[in-house]
């Protein structure tokens, strides 16, 4: 349990396979120390509208950093 008095400190908390640094602010008081570690990685799901969401993500960004350098060699 998380205590007013450890608000300021980092903590190392282990999640199973590493202690992870876990930094202590005032809205963690009353929490377990425990609700702070990830105990499971995400992994995307794959598939044929997973590729193709990636690739129009990567196009918007493409376009954006066109954007940028357009408007910087203009300055």
């Amino acid at each position: 349990m998380i205590t007013p008095e450890m608000v300021g400190y980092t903590i190392g908390v282990h999640n199973g396979r590493i202690h992870i640094p876990v930094s202590i602010v005032e809205d963690m008081v009353g929490h377990r120390l425990g609700e702070f570690s990830q105990t499971r990685k995400f992994v995307t799901h794959g598939g044929r509208m997973a590729r193709e969401e990636a690739k129009v993500e990567a196009d918007k960004a493409a376009v954006e950093r066109e954007k940028a350098q357009e408007s910087a060699t203009k300055k």
